[in-house]
């Protein structure tokens, strides 16, 4: 079947999509004896000779991993990080050092991260149209009314769109602080801390405890598990 470049490599599990636009771009990858540097090129990788890196694709048909990760805070959701940061690579076995993240948690966020090196899953759990719902328990400042707690339900407008209808839930309140159950089904960046710091309530921890039906109540910090069939089947994209 003829299908973008990208779609392919990201299939094959050699990165996510946007990683593999990337690979193209660089010149590493080759097409029956020709560079290939467009994003818009197709090949169907039954009939063509595709090579990256000068390996043969079709000789590495990979053994899709899905790894469920309770990812701590002070560390970053990339494979490689400019600063030098530790990443979500550094605390994986090398074994698992060729997975990526589905989607990301910034670095003062806690929770559910899965990593795989399925193209084809990551990309069908992080496209906005699938509205995968994913569960935080997040801290607080302060105390915030019911007419705030209406208004973050109902969407707050960021960057000239209205964020989709959430769950919000009270779960607790202390003298300075709340702690909120919060479902969200959409992901944009750092969406909840905005949200929260536009009302006038700025988050102080973030925690994802679940990504769908997929919960990390028995993983501590920095420990990680595979998904099973049946878990990875759940999420709706096989």
């Amino acid at each position: 079947m003829i299908e973008r470049l990208q779609k392919i490599l990201s299939r094959y599990g050699l990165s996510s999509r946007r990683g593999a636009e990337q690979i193209i771009l660089s010149g590493r990858v080759w097409v029956n004896g020709t560079k290939v540097i467009e994003l818009g090129t197709k090949a169907d990788p039954e009939r063509d000779r595709i090579e990256v890196d000068g390996k043969l694709l079709q000789n590495n048909a990979p053994e899709f991993i899905y790894l469920l990760l309770n990812k701590p805070t002070g560390i970053v959701c990339t494979c490689d990080d400019p600063q030098r940061r530790k990443t979500i690579l550094d605390i994986l076995p090398s074994a698992y050092r060729h997975i990526y993240p589905v989607g990301r948690l910034d670095y003062n966020s806690s929770g559910a991260l899965i990593l795989t090196n399925d193209g084809d899953f990551a990309n069908y759990l992080m496209h906005p149209s699938h509205h995968v719902a994913k569960t935080y328990m997040v801290w607080v400042k302060d105390i915030p009314s019911e007419q705030t707690i209406k208004h973050w339900r109902e969407g707050i407008e960021l960057d000239g769109k209205c964020t989709l209808p959430a769950t919000v839930n009270i779960l607790q309140c202390q003298d300075t602080r709340t702690q909120l159950q919060i479902i969200l089904q959409e992901g944009r960046n750092r969406q909840i801390r905005r949200v929260a710091e536009h009302l006038g309530h700025p988050v102080l921890t973030l925690h994802r405890v679940a990504i769908a039906s997929i919960s990390i109540e028995t993983l501590n910090l920095g420990a990680y598990r595979l998904l099973s069939d049946r878990e990875v089947k759940k999420l709706g994209a096989k």
